[in-house]
Formats: C-alpha cells, sequence, structure tokens
C-alpha cells in the first residue's frame, strides 16, 4: 500500500467485492494516520454502497464523498462536486469506489484531464467466482471494456475470490492462479491477494502480490 499512488480507483463487476476492498483499503489508510478520503462514485448499484457505512468512516477521521442524494424511498444518482477535491487536494490520499460495469465508469470519465499515466492507481477487482468473468477471455475484455469507458488504464489486479464468510483458503488460491493469468494475458501485475484475517496465516508465502487482510465491513452480523 505504501508505494500505491495517492488516487487510488477501484473497479470490478458486480458481486467482485470493490466495495468492501474499498473500504478495508480506506480504513487501513487511517489506521496509517493518513488523511483519508473515501469517494462514492458508484451510481449504478443500489445496494452494499461505501457511502452507507459514512457514520462509522467519518468516527475515524475519513472524508467521505457520496454520489447520490437520498431521501425517503428515493436514490437520485448524481455526482457532488466535492469530488474534485480527490484530485485537487493532494493532502488526501483518496480511495474512488467506482460503479461495478462499463456503465458505472463513465462517472469516471468526466476526470480524465485528472487521470494523467503514472498519478493515480486503477485497481481491477477480480473474483474468479463470478459467472460475467469467469474465464480469462471474460475478464480480459471486461477490463478492457472499463479502461475504454473510464479512458484511464489499470495499473494492478486484485484477487478477491470469495465466498463471503464462507470464503475458504482454496478459494483465494484458485482466484490466485487465475488472477495470475489475467495478469500474464494483460501484462498488468497482480498486486493484491484479499484474504479474511482469519486465513492470513493458511496462505503461502511465496505468493505473487501483496497480502491483503479484510473483515467483511459490509456485511452486517446477520447475513451469510
Amino acid at each position: 500500500m505504501i508505494n500505491d499512488k495517492r488516487v487510488r480507483i477501484v473497479i470490478g463487476h458486480y458481486g467482485s467485492g470493490k466495495t468492501e476492498f474499498s473500504l478495508n483499503y480506506v480504513t487501513k489508510l487511517a489506521k496509517m494516520d493518513k488523511k483519508a478520503m473515501l469517494v462514492d462514485l458508484d451510481v449504478v448499484n443500489v445496494y452494499f454502497r461505501s457511502r452507507e457505512k459514512a457514520e462509522e468512516l467519518t468516527k475515524m477521521g475519513i472524508r467521505v464523498i457520496g454520489g447520490s442524494i437520498n431521501a425517503n424511498a428515493l436514490d437520485i444518482p448524481m455526482i457532488p462536486g466535492e469530488v474534485m477535491t480527490a484530485f485537487q487536494d493532494e493532502s488526501f490520499d483518496a480511495v474512488l469506489d467506482v460503479g461495478g460495469d462499463p456503465a458505472g465508469a463513465r462517472t469516471l470519465g468526466r476526470y480524465v484531464g485528472y487521470l494523467t499515466e503514472g498519478n493515480y492507481d486503477m485497481f481491477f477487482v477480480l473474483n474468479a467466482n463470478r459467472p460475467e468473468t469467469k474465464s480469462v477471455e471474460q475478464a480480459v475484455e471486461y477490463m478492457i471494456k472499463i479502461q475504454d469507458t473510464a479512458r484511464a488504464k489499470v495499473t494492478g489486479i486484485v484477487n478477491n475470490t470469495h465466498m463471503l464468510k464462507s470464503t475458504s483458503i482454496d478459494d483465494v488460491l484458485k482466484g490466485y492462479q487465475f488472477a495470475l493469468k489475467v495478469s500474464e494475458a494483460t501484462g498488468v501485475p497482480l498486486r493484491y491477494n484479499v484474504v479474511l484475517e482469519d486465513l492470513v496465516s493458511e496462505l503461502p508465502k511465496d505468493l505473487k502480490g501483496e497480502v491483503f487482510p479484510i473483515e467483511l465491513i459490509m456485511r452486517e452480523e446477520w447475513m451469510l
């Protein structure tokens, strides 16, 4: 994480776990005493949005910028002007949770003027258990579509193959092998291997990419 760019953009298919990754990433930044910001640019998915945890994140000192106006039984997609702070105020370490498909990535395209190659990271969260990205060809095609729509390049792959609370070490290693193949096909490095905190000790020590322990922040206790 230390060597990542100040602006981190997180993309991935619906169900990939990109929002959990985004939340865990920004909370790790806060625990490192960074001036952290989470920008929720997901105007496609109305469920499991990172801005739903705004109260808890704010208590940690994290600035949260949402992408909708919420009212009773109403959610109006919009992009607030505050988003510009992530790009313009270099005192912040920013994490941008972007909509989970090529259509959702259009919101990022409007900031293309700030996305000079080398001054940001864009992480593609990959879950080998999702039917839409279960083959290398599908995953590569999906990544390219998002890049073309967002007009920004993916700089790292995140292996986040999971089964929610039932995730096993075999799931993680299955995703690892799959992510390596996608990395080889695209030339994009495998940056992180996401794993539940209680499974970290079971991982081999020689994996490519950094081990990224997480807790399930979006999953309430009663959820499976």
